[in-house]
């Protein structure tokens, strides 16, 4: 499909996602929102993509929700293009937390992102604050420009945690500092995101995207895009896990189908032959039968 406020792009098996609105710091608006929902719902069906980087258009990465409308954005009574239309409301006035149009829309963009079946590099260009840091959060790998700066800002907003955030940021930095972030909702430099572990690296503008694309190709061309996709999943999940014994319950599942598939007798070979791998195995068709287990009773 064709996209108003981000770019989509695919090449050597590496997919941008560009958040294309620079003239307002790539604010985000549920167009924008929905958008690269369905971006991503490509490049899990695209075999050809085996790695997703996320990037922003201009000087900012994303200055957060678009309030160009006043707080119309946060308030479930009012129209808002690209939200859904019903209504968050019992007949009483009280509200329906259970309604579709209830739901946090940054959390349904987490969710998205959480629930890809390709890596994903957040390559931070700039500015980004509230839901352009938080979207940050479930991405597996985040790089920063050393212009790069990014603030929890939801109280500052009158609001409070959204896109899932009270999830994902107690787990990469800690409860303290998370806490520490989003009640100041000051926003960090670079070097101070690095320090907090919200990045892994800090590099120089020029060098950003070259090195989201390094770290890109380094998966594409090595690894089998099947066992990539599954481990992402064990990754994420385990954080939920009471026991290393579920950990080992699923691992065990995983070294059984995927120690007798094409991919790890490629792997083998490819090792033994001194060559990159050509891995047969396409996660449109070949993920595991057990796959995906968080939906069965014991895990659920």
């Amino acid at each position: 499909m064709g996209y108003e406020n981000i770019r989509y792009e695919v090449a050597d098996g590496i997919a941008m996602v560009t958040l294309n609105r620079p003239d307002i710091f790539n604010a985000m608006s549920m167009v924008m929102m929905n958008e690269i929902i369905d971006a991503f719902d490509q490049s899990d069906s695209d075999d050809a993509v085996r790695a997703v980087i996320i990037t922003g258009e201009g000087k900012a990465f994303c200055g957060g929700a678009d309030l160009s409308k006043g707080a119309a954005v946060f308030d479930k009574d009012k129209k808002v293009e690209g939200r859904d239309s019903g209504s968050a409301r019992f007949a009483d006035g009280s509200f329906d937390y259970s309604a579709e149009s209830s739901r946090d829309g940054g959390g349904k963009l987490a969710l998205r992102i959480f629930a890809s079946l390709k890596p994903v590099i957040g390559a931070i260009n700039g500015a980004g604050v509230g839901i352009g840091a938080s979207m940050l959060l479930p991405m597996d790998i985040r790089i920063a420009s050393e212009k790069a700066r990014l603030g929890f800002v939801y109280a500052r907003r009158g609001i409070v945690f959204e896109c899932c955030s009270s999830w994902f940021l107690p787990r990469i930095v800690g409860i303290a500092k998370a806490l520490e972030l989003s009640f100041s909702g000051r926003v960090l430099g670079a070097a101070e995101l690095k320090e907090a572990g919200l990045v892994s690296q800090v590099v120089a503008p020029d060098d950003l995207l070259p090195t989201a694309y390094a770290i890109a190709r380094e998966i594409a061309d090595n690894t089998a895009p099947v066992s990539i996709a599954l481990m992402r999943q064990m990754a994420w999940r385990s954080l939920g896990m009471s026991h290393p014994m579920e950990a080992h319950r699923i691992e065990s599942r995983g070294i059984c189908t995927r120690g007798v598939s094409a991919d790890s007798k490629e792997g083998v070979a490819s090792f033994l032959e001194k060559r990159l791998p050509d891995f047969p195995g396409k996660v449109s068709s070949d993920m595991p039968d057990y796959f995906p287990w968080w939906e069965e009773p014991q895990y659920s």
